[in-house]
């Protein structure tokens, strides 16, 4: 994980991180990596429900701000209140806004402006990131 000056609720040493977290996961919550577009189960979650971090469990995304944004990550045009952090993501020769978790700072993805109406961002989320619990 970059360094970050950033206080998180929940904190765990890198061993607990690769405990509790897939290679998959760890990579791309805690090392800032990115699953291969198309790949997750999620990308084609369409049931009522809530999407929360994975290495946290704090809800993050509720379903139905889910869009198809044919990008081969889920997308979603808004997180829930409070729950996804944002910073300058300068890697690859770029700069763009990066989404993490704001309970334990895990990266997701990263922020567009090119979402649908209301809000017109695109959360672009890896769905190793996330945990989907449908609505009962």
């Amino acid at each position: 994980m970059k360094d970050t000056t950033e206080k998180f609720e929940v904190v765990k040493s890198e061993e607990e991180w690769r405990r509790i977290l897939t290679p998959e996961q760890y990579h791309v919550l805690r090392e800032h990596g990115t699953e291969r577009a198309g790949t997750c189960a999620l990308l084609h979650e369409h049931r009522t429900g809530t999407f929360s971090c994975a290495a946290c469990g704090q809800p993050l995304f509720v379903a139905d701000r889910k869009f198809e944004s044919g990008t081969g990550w889920p997308s979603f045009f808004a997180p829930l209140e409070g729950a996804i952090g944002t910073s300058t993501d300068r890697s690859f020769f770029m700069t763009r806004t990066e989404a993490h978790c704001s309970r334990c700072g895990g990266h997701l993805g990263h922020v567009f402006p090119d979402g649908p109406p209301p809000t017109g961002q695109r959360y672009c989320i890896n769905g190793v990131a996330l945990n989907f619990t449908p609505s009962e």
